[in-house]
């Protein structure tokens, strides 16, 4: 049996996040074969999974970024079992590695299959449920592309927003996190009217209807007092319309044009774990 130094163990602790037992254990096993030893602990990370499969993974790390040209930005949810887990700062590092190379990645699929030091990120997250003992997955992956590219994470990574400006200029950078923050702390169901489901619109229109039959309302008066009704909600949970929180006597879009006349919100998307 080869002799299994400290330095070792360190070695593979590093390049795996494993506990140091468990290193030591798959060296021994391995017989001081480095590789061999972190094949051993994907293979953990794999059996691990098997038998977690089932267990819900609704905590976890919701990361947002923007390349290096402000012209596309994602976000990912990392999804763990427990909070203890989510807020533990190498699972978050390991979040953010993730998403720095979801950049490169178009949709959730593509992401699982890109190299992670040698392995699929997929690979990576069933060797670190074998560390972890937890099961981890993608949750959300959202991506947008404009002229200019914002983002947002509220503390604790429980929101994430990604905010798309139809100009680049000076000052685009605080307008796209404000309205980021704006579509974190909102939840706006579209940016606009034309971004809302018909099956929503049905459904807020039965709402007001009800509502007005409650109230006593003439049935003839419905369908007129019903639309007034669905403008308010556009107004209140729509992105461009909605009050802006930083000044409520300006819209949002009246807000972005107080700051360049020509710019409009191309596009915005928002992930939550609550």
């Amino acid at each position: 049996m080869s002799n299994i130094t400290a330095s070792d163990v360190n070695k593979l602790r590093k390049s795996t996040g494993a506990g140091i037992m468990d290193c030591k254990k798959a060296l021994v096993e391995a017989n001081g074969d480095f590789d061999l030893a972190i094949e051993n602990l994907r293979k953990k990370g794999q059996k691990v999974a098997a038998k977690r499969a089932d267990r819900d993974s609704s905590e976890g790390a919701v990361i947002a970024k923007v390349n290096d040209a402000n012209d596309t930005g994602i976000i990912i949810s990392l999804n763990c079992e427990t909070d203890f887990v989510a807020k533990n700062e190498s699972f978050v590092a390991l979040a953010n590695q993730i998403a720095t190379i979801a950049l490169s990645a178009n949709t959730k699929d593509e992401l699982l299959s890109s190299d992670f030091e040698n392995m699929t990120v997929q690979e990576k997250l069933i060797e670190q449920t074998g560390v972890i003992g937890e099961k981890l997955e993608i949750g959300s992956f959202e991506r947008i592309s404009s002229e200019f590219v914002g983002s947002y994470i509220h503390a604790g990574n429980k929101i994430a927003t990604i905010v798309g400006l139809s100009n680049s200029f000076d000052g685009a950078s605080e307008v796209a996190k404000n309205v980021s923050m704006q579509a974190a702390a909102m939840n706006p169901v579209a940016l606009d009217e034309n971004g809302v489901s018909k099956d929503v619109i049905e459904k807020e229109i039965e709402i007001a209807k009800d509502q007005l039959r409650a109230e006593g309302k003439p049935e003839a008066m419905l369908d007129n007092i019903a639309k007034g009704k669905l403008k308010k909600f556009f107004k209140e949970n729509t992105l461009v319309n909605q009050a802006f929180i930083k000044d409520n006597k300006l819209s949002v879009t009246d807000y972005v044009k107080s700051v360049n006349s020509e710019c409009s919100i191309t596009d915005f998307k928002r992930s939550a774990l609550v």
